[in-house]
């Protein structure tokens, strides 16, 4: 028995750890039991050095000292206040009666504001509840089918897991030793297909099921001019021209990357748009109607708060914890402009975002201890070993390791997934050649899925407990489906073309050293003179 625990130690504390979370122990309780226990067990054996445990301060003093875990507070403290600040609420009535009067506009317009609240507010319940007390109902009063409109709201809130500024891409570029930044960079691309795949599967539905998606009735439509119009084309064709020129001119000023070009480019175009507005509202030039005036002051506020948080990050101007700290600064702001700053709200905002950092770092600690009793019995060899001895090389090790994550993450939250798995998992991708940023950025997408899929879900439990009682749990369920399939579809895209993520990357110049000659001019008559 001794014989066969000192030899298998690692695959048992392993195993040992995945009993005790499917149990429903707290995770950070059950990761710090298994290494102290078997941390002990290991001395016993002689299979560990006494010392190890004298390694345990460091570890939990360089994990407090850690200041990219920094960002977390800052952005979860951002969202907090901007989901109270009722952004979410005039972002989906203004957005919902622009694209009224598109068949399928309201889910359309789900799916935009889901994407402009998680590069804002960042948090999925506060997107996931907002939709779903306020578009919902409206979607189902004019006809929507309660599968299509239940699983765009649930999907569309779970973008916050992949779109800058996203808590689960900070955590996991620090546990794979890269830059928050160029995992920033590297999920700009993703996010941006992920939210076209949604807008591709409502446009096919409106053509194979036209009934279930329909558009807006006229009597329902309050930005109206006098001529049945509603004047937005012009703000449209203004902001696309304004954009597409400032794109050019930001190339031509200077040789950026394409992401920052096209942040840049957007930023100053949107800014052109919003000055031409308020000239056109001051002088009453008459060139946009009321709604493309509400449309572009209510886009603005969160817009410049995503230009503030991520556009100094990719341009290198701040780091991600001075976004952050900017980002829930002008989260206060705009909740003061918009009169909803109060000392309650401060203290909820404050209360809760100590709660979830502390859940956070609690289980950050736990992770620490098991690693160090792990690593100490050779846990990353034998999870080494295992993986390499996969058939079909790197490709056979990215489908193993996304199936496995895409199983956790069904019954474990991504944070614990993160700080338990990848760990063991980075070094062997990275030995295998593969780019740690991509690799992250791909594990940051499969386990998006893990709030759609049961039995954790959060996302769909979260709906589910705003939904109206019409609303059948099963629909919500079947509703999330063939988005778990277009996730899936951007997981194999992401295989199959490495530059969806790559291309946002600034590429390193390859030196070789062969041809690197060293020249030393000296002044030997100087040098020898007393």
């Amino acid at each position: 028995m001794t014989e066969f625990l000192t030899a298998n130690m690692a695959p048992i504390i392993f195993a040992s750890m995945i009993i005790f979370l499917l149990a429903g122990y707290p995770v950070a309780f059950s990761l710090a039991a298994n290494g102290i226990v078997f941390g002990l067990l290991g001395i016993y054996l002689g299979k560990i050095p006494p010392q190890i445990f004298q390694a345990v301060p460091d570890r939990i003093y360089w994990t407090m000292a850690n200041d990219i875990l920094l960002a977390i507070p800052f952005f979860t403290f951002m969202g907090l206040i901007l989901e109270r600040s009722g952004m979410a609420e005039d972002l989906l009535d203004t957005i919902g009666q622009l694209f009224g009067p598109v068949r399928g506009g309201l889910a359309y317009a789900v799916i935009f504001v889901g994407a402009l609240l998680a590069a804002t507010t960042g948090i999925i319940a506060a997107s996931v509840i907002s939709m779903g007390l306020i578009s919902l109902p409206i979607m189902l009063r004019y006809g929507y089918n309660p599968k299509v409109a239940t699983g765009t709201i649930a999907a569309s809130g779970t973008l916050s897991q992949i779109i800058p500024p996203s808590l689960v891409l900070i955590v996991m570029a620090d546990q794979l030793g890269k830059s928050v930044g160029d995992m920033y960079r590297g999920a700009f691309l993703p996010a941006g297909m992920l939210v076209l795949l949604f807008c591709v599967y409502i446009f096919v539905i409106t053509v194979v099921k036209p009934k279930w998606l329909p558009a807006l009735p006229p009597e329902a439509r309050a930005f109206r001019e006098p001529d049945g119009k509603t004047g937005i084309v012009s703000l449209l064709l203004l902001t696309v021209a304004s954009i597409v020129v400032a794109c050019m001119v930001c190339k031509l000023i200077g040789d950026r990357p394409l992401d920052v070009t096209i942040i840049l480019g957007t930023m100053a175009g949107i800014t052109f748009a919003f000055i031409a507005s308020i000239v056109n509202r001051g002088f009453k030039l008459g060139l946009l109607s009321a709604m493309a005036e509400k449309v572009t002051f209510v886009l603005i506020p969160p817009l410049a708060l995503i230009f503030i948080v991520l556009g100094t990050i990719y341009v290198g101007v701040a780091t991600p914890t001075e976004g952050g700290a900017m980002g829930a600064t002008g989260a206060l702001v705009i909740a003061l402009l918009r009169k909803r700053l109060s000392l309650k709200l401060l203290q909820q905002a404050m209360e809760k975002t100590a709660s979830l950092t502390t859940f956070v770092m609690f289980i950050l600690i736990g992770a620490r201890f098991f690693s160090l009793t792990f690593y100490a019995v050779d846990g990353h060899v034998w999870v080494e070993n295992l993986l390499s001895a996969v058939p079909g090389g790197r490709i056979g090790f990215l489908i193993v390791v996304n199936v496995a994550i895409f199983l956790l993450a069904c019954f474990l939250d991504y944070f614990e997934v993160i700080f338990i798995i990848v760990p063991l998992i980075g070094p062997v991708a990275e030995k295998m050649g593969i780019d740690l940023v991509w690799f992250g950025v791909l594990l940051a997408v499969n386990m998006q899925t893990s709030f759609l899929t049961l039995p954790l879900g959060m996302a769909l439990f979260f709906l589910r407990s705003v939904a109206p009682a019409s609303v059948k749990t099963g629909d919500i369920y079947w509703g999330a489906v063939p988005f778990i399939f277009i996730q899936v579809l951007a997981i194999a895209l992401i295989i199959a073309f490495p530059q969806i993520v790559t291309a946002g990357l600034e590429k390193t110049v390859k030196v070789d050293v062969d041809t690197v000659r060293i020249e030393v001019d000296v002044d030997y008559d100087s040098a020898y003179s007393p």
